[in-house]
């Protein structure tokens, strides 16, 4: 199969992942931080030398301040709700994924306002918008870094910069950057940074992050054993026992490790550069097909490895489903999880078929997927 579903979850792991995960399941799988014998100490190491790297690739200076989360989704609810009380205001904007816009909502119920930026039919905003919206109890702005349905990459260095001057926590989800585009905490004025580790990072699936920064105060979401200060009945306060309750996924935690060590091994700079010459192949072709609308900015300088398309005006779970069965090609089509993102680039009805490019895709599988959307273009 050709896979190009790869902004859902990245498909196939570098061996590296597949043979860390197996070791640690084999050789010492036991639970991390709750016994002192050798192979639960071993385990213990492991799920650190997973924050280290995590804390080196961010430049994150205290690796304590990352807590391991099952996905982006539940670091994103984590801080979001533990940050937000009754009487403040988010912004936030129009190309957000429901993992930030239905917590937000939620809230809204107990009296935390939202404004949403209305973004361009590319999906770019304007950080103008973002400061004329500033209000005196505003305390939280979040955004994505990349669009999961258009690829629209955000200038978060100034969205962060504007945070700062006011005052204001910045908040980024980094679901289709973290592993292909360069992320600096500090120089990007990110207060608290959500990630998966199941997509670029190339981890397994069940993995996943947020980052916060010190000196923030984040009510944590659940309470339980963290293997320290087990005398008492209140959750501990340290980093990060207070949100890690439970048994870790300590295999798949050593799999994200072992997927950033691919990452550092090949050179993150090498990965984005074959990713986007593949994303400007498939634009520049797709162009070329009259039935065939693209969605986005069309300009890799603004846009990571995601395109999405439509081809006239059939539906797009049924041309996904020709891609798949004639074809044997895998996208996603429909709204992606992200409603107001399609209303946003006037696809909300048709949804749209997205195209996510990964580092183990060839020039191959593009001109095959080119060549699917000519034959499909010439039958409807």
């Amino acid at each position: 199969m050709i896979y190009l579903d790869n902004a859902a979850t990245s498909f196939p792991k570098p061996d590296i992942v597949y043979n860390a995960m197996m070791e640690a399941m084999r050789e010492y799988g036991a639970n991390p931080g709750r016994s002192g014998h050798k192979l639960a100490l071993k385990a213990g190491r492991a799920i650190y030398e997973t924050r280290e790297l995590l804390a080196n690739f961010f430049n994150i200076e205290d690796p304590m301040r990352i807590i391991f989360t099952s996905n982006a989704t539940d670091g994103l609810n984590l801080a979001i709700k533990g940050l937000l009380k009754p009487n403040d205001h988010v912004i936030t904007t129009s190309m957000e994924h429901n993992s930030v816009l239905r917590p937000l909502k939620a809230l809204e119920n107990s009296g935390v306002e939202t404004t949403i930026i209305q973004c361009d039919e590319t999906g770019s905003m304007d950080i103008k918008d973002i400061e004329v919206n500033i209000k005196n109890n505003t305390k939280l702005i979040v955004t994505t870094h990349a669009s999961n349905v258009t690829g629209t990459i955000f200038p978060i260095k100034e969205i962060g910069n504007l945070a700062k001057k006011h005052g204001i926590i910045y908040m980024v989800d980094v679901a289709q950057t973290a592993g292909v585009y360069d992320i600096d905490v500090i120089d990007m004025s990110i207060d608290i940074l959500a990630f998966p580790g199941h997509k670029s990072l190339l981890g397994p699936q069940g993995t996943g992050g947020v980052y916060i920064r010190e000196g923030l105060e984040i009510s944590q979401m659940k309470e339980g054993g963290t293997g320290s200060r087990s005398d008492s009945l209140i959750q501990p306060d340290i980093y990060p026992d207070k949100f890690e309750s439970g048994t870790p996924n300590m295999p798949g935690i050593v799999g994200l490790g072992a997927g950033i060590k691919y990452i550092l091994e090949q050179g993150i700079d090498n990965i984005r550069e074959h990713e986007r010459k593949l994303t400007k192949t498939f634009i520049d072709e797709l162009r070329e097909i009259e039935s065939v609308k693209i969605y986005g900015p069309c300009n890799i300088e603004k846009q990571a490895p995601v395109i999405s398309i439509n081809i006239g005006e059939e539906d797009s779970s049924e041309v996904s489903f020709i891609l798949d069965e004639v074809f044997n090609i895998a996208v996603r089509p429909g709204l992606h999880c992200a409603p107001l993102a399609h209303q946003t680039i006037n696809c909300y009805e048709q949804g749209c078929i997205r195209f996510s490019v990964g580092p183990f895709n060839t020039i191959n599988d593009i001109d095959a997927a080119v060549n699917a959307i000519k034959i499909i273009s010439k039958e409807i």
